[in-house]
């Protein structure tokens, strides 16, 4: 009998790829949408398709493949396949550098399946780290080459290809492309579906469907359909601390069940509500992985999205994970960004997402970056009934707006140093706030009214407290209102 051995694959420069420039032959797309969301795409799927390509042209069995997708894959192989796997993956990796401008690699890890689960992960993470260490080692960036063969691919990440991929029903494969994704077509091809299945390849890719015609509603038709200020954001999310959830399985069998699972989670969940009557012709999805996502649309949209999805994650974590000790894996943190403008680029938007959520896992787990502020959960929950609250209490848009922004005012007057502002303006005390709260929101002696006026102090400067302190969930919740004001 054969040993047997397993292949661990992982792409890398993802983020530097989805960010980077358009490249020759691309230029028609530079700025839009269109090639941000091929590219993610294409990203998304090649996790998925590479190692069942490789079980295909190799004539193995669809069982042997352990995980995929997230930008990595697991495969169990006979010892007698690692030359014909590393030779396919060799091509593979050097078309999809070719069709990234040199940005996008493939690296690979394979080792004897012997011996415990941590001795064969420690084996297999010790050769990816010597590969992503040494890119150059193998030599063959040093050999010639032809200018011509070497000239970037500009005609694959297209409009069409990402409208394609969204429509098609099956995705392919050829070996004289091992780095493209066909969209229904191929020597193997395989069905998309959004639902777990053992042959099909589960992937979200839901778009908000555009006003005149069949195809994706383009940014400015995402910015009007929000109410209030006509704008449009990126939301991406990252489970927590999801590599020491996988560390610290025990076994295989553990292992690649669970890493399974967050895939199914996501892609399954984003398209189901996606589908919603109050998101599906407000939010488009970039991409799904293994244990994050992004998706973009009207700014009001996500950040009902977010709601949504944490307390779905909540939900899914609490039923799947309760015999795992320990929080690791078993949250989530987000962040939005809104652009500045309705023709601001897609990929400037989503990388300013990225930074916002790297200051809220810095800050804390379990929260969201909105609206320029970091928020747990529970805190987003208050900030939206406190929207609704001053909502209520101001109905008109006309007038609510310079009474939001004198409400706004106040943090900035809290925050002011003694000599940037006069004494007689500052409002440290909490006596002081409640006095220019009711200046501003006026002397309406309605008792529902006054009920509203007690219950927005509380909510903004707390209760029971002799000195004034802001909390961060009021100022979300005026600047979430101002937006919901704007006309």
């Amino acid at each position: 009998m054969s040993e047997q051995i397993l292949l661990r694959g992982k792409i890398l420069g993802i983020e530097e790829f989805l960010l980077s420039p358009a490249g020759p032959g691309e230029s028609a797309s530079a700025g839009r949408e269109d090639l941000l969301s091929a590219r993610a795409q294409w990203i998304a799927l090649l996790g998925e398709v590479l190692p069942r390509a490789l079980l295909a042209e190799l004539g193995l069995a669809r069982i042997l493949l352990g995980s995929s997708g997230g930008a990595q894959f697991l495969l169990v192989l006979p010892g007698e396949a690692r030359t014909p796997a590393e030779d396919f993956l060799r091509a593979a990796a050097a078309d999809a550098s070719h069709l990234s401008n040199g940005i996008v690699s493939l690296v690979w890890a394979v080792t004897e399946n012997l011996g415990d689960w941590s001795a064969v992960r420690k084996r297999l993470n010790e050769e990816m780290d010597r590969k992503r260490g040494a890119p150059l080692a193998s030599g063959a960036s040093f050999e010639p080459f032809d200018a011509a063969e070497s000239a970037p691919a500009g005609d694959y990440f297209t409009p069409q290809f990402s409208t394609a991929i969204r429509e098609a029903s099956t995705v392919g494969w050829n070996p004289e492309t091992p780095g493209r994704i066909l969209p229904g077509t191929g020597k193997h091809v395989w069905r998309i579906t959004t639902n777990v299945s053992a042959d099909g390849i589960t992937v979200a890719r839901h778009a908000a469907p555009g006003d005149g015609d069949a195809a994706p509603a383009t940014l400015g038709e995402l910015a009007s359909r929000a109410p209030g200020k006509p704008a449009w954001g990126v939301l991406r999310g990252d489970v927590d601390d999801f590599n020491v959830r996988l560390r610290r399985v025990q076994t295989i069998e553990e292992y690649v069940p669970l890493s399974v699972l967050y895939k199914h989670f996501f892609a399954g969940e984003l398209e189901v509500l996606c589908s919603l009557p109050e998101f599906w012709r407000k939010v488009t999805v970039l991409y799904s992985g293994g244990d994050d996502f992004a998706v973009y649309g009207s700014w009001d949209a996500l950040i009902a999205l977010a709601r949504e999805l944490q307390r779905l994650f909540h939900r899914f974590t609490e039923e799947n994970l309760k015999e795992y000790p320990g929080a690791e894996g078993k949250t989530i943190t987000m962040a939005l960004a809104v652009a500045e403008s309705q023709d601001a680029p897609l990929a400037a938007v989503y990388e300013e997402a990225g930074r916002n959520l790297d200051i809220a896992k810095a800050a804390d787990k379990d929260c969201i970056y909105v609206l320029g502020r970091v928020l747990e959960w529970k805190q987003l929950a208050d900030a939206a009934e406190l929207k609704d609250t001053v909502l209520r209490m101001l109905p008109n848009p006309s007038t609510a707006r310079p009474v939001l922004l004198e409400l706004r005012g106040i943090y900035g007057k809290v925050s002011a140093t003694g000599f940037a502002r006069a004494a007689e303006a500052r409002i440290e005390k909490v006596w002081r706030f409640h006095r220019r709260l009711n200046l501003i929101l006026g002397g309406d002696r309605e008792k529902e009214f006054q009920k509203l006026r007690a219950h927005l102090a509380g909510e903004i400067a707390g209760r029971k407290t002799r000195k004034l302190k802001l909390r961060p969930s009021g100022l979300v919740a005026l600047e979430w209102a101002l937006m919901f004001t704007e006309v």
